[in-house]
This record gives structure tokens, sequence and C-alpha cells, in this order.
């Protein structure tokens, strides 16, 4: 991993206010930030329905654990709201409301007890986790750029924890669910 360093003041200043806070890249990072503060706290409500629905006690475990995490990742969003010295406000997140219906259609279009349906919830986890990846990274460097080095450390243990949420559920999907969902 490349090490990280702190911008130089100079790159960190907008050119009509000379304060990075003031500019407009700024704001958009703070209503990314709020954006992904609604993600987070939607799918927090969401994952407990998955678990339920879901005919794996192992991807059961999966949704239960993701849970846990997701609440850690809202309390991380508000720390770095806190960092910013921006309150803690959620706008509402177009993309992952869609991923979330989504998520909910393939619940009441599958057949409970089915690997299939586990399959299903697999596929609309991952998509959730894919936004969730972008997201994060882009928000990620954006910090870094800014030279909000503490938040771009924060966003980066999110986009990790992301990362192996992703990896395993691909884990689950491969070694077991999508055989016994094609044996079906």
């Amino acid at each position: 991993m490349a090490t990280k360093t702190k911008a130089p003041a100079t790159k960190a200043t907008a050119p009509k206010t000379g304060k990075m806070e003031d500019s407009e890249f700024h704001e958009f990072f703070v209503d990314s930030l709020k954006d992904i503060y609604w993600a987070e706290k939607h799918l927090v409500k969401a994952l407990p329905k998955m678990k339920k629905a879901a005919t794996s006690p192992d991807l059961a475990a999966a949704f239960e654990k993701h849970t846990a995490e997701t609440q850690i990742h809202i309390e991380t969003l508000e720390q770095v709201f806190a960092l910013l010295e921006e309150k803690a406000v959620a706008k509402k997140c177009d993309a992952m409301e869609g991923l979330l219906e989504e998520a909910n259609s393939i619940i009441s279009e599958t057949e409970k007890g089915t690997h299939t349906r586990d399959a299903a919830l697999i596929a609309a986890a991952q998509k959730v986790e894919h936004y969730e990846i972008a997201t994060y990274g882009t928000l990620r460097t954006f910090a870094a750029t800014m030279g909000h080095t503490e938040v771009a450390d924060l966003l980066e243990q999110t986009l990790e924890n992301e990362k192996a949420t992703d990896v395993a559920l691909t884990e689950a999907a491969v070694s077991m669910i999508n055989e016994a969902a094609a044996a079906e």
C-alpha cells in the first residue's frame, strides 16, 4: 500500500475564497457524505429482513455480521462529520433506495426456503457492496485531496471493510449456494 502523505496547504485551498471548506468541491464532498450516511442508515434496517429471508444459516449469519458492521460505518461517518465540523445529516440516496427496493423484490419474488433465493439475496447484497465500495473509494480520495488525512483514514477503514464483506459474499456463493441453487 502506498504511503499516505498530507497535501501541502497550498494545494488544499480553493482559488476563489482561499479556504477549501468554502469550495464547491468541499460542498460536494459533504453532500456525498450525507448521501452515504442515508444509505448506511437504511441498509442497517434492511439487512435484518435479508437475514430473515435467507435459507442458509451461514448466509443469515453473514447478514447479521454485516448489520453490526453497518452500524459501525454509521458511527464512523458521524466521526467524519464531527472532524469536518459538519452536522451529521442524512440526504436521501436514490441509488441505495433502488438497491434496497430490488432486495425487497427478490424476497417477494423468490420461493422461501430455496437456495435460489439465497443466490439472489447475495447478488442484491453484492450490488449494495459495489455501490458502497465505489462511494467510499471516491470519498476517501476526495478527503485525501483536500488534506483531510484523518477523515481519509476513517473512510479507508470503512472501504476495506466493504471490500472484505464483498469477498465473503462471493465465497458464500461460490462455496455452496450457487451450485445448490442450480440444482433446484
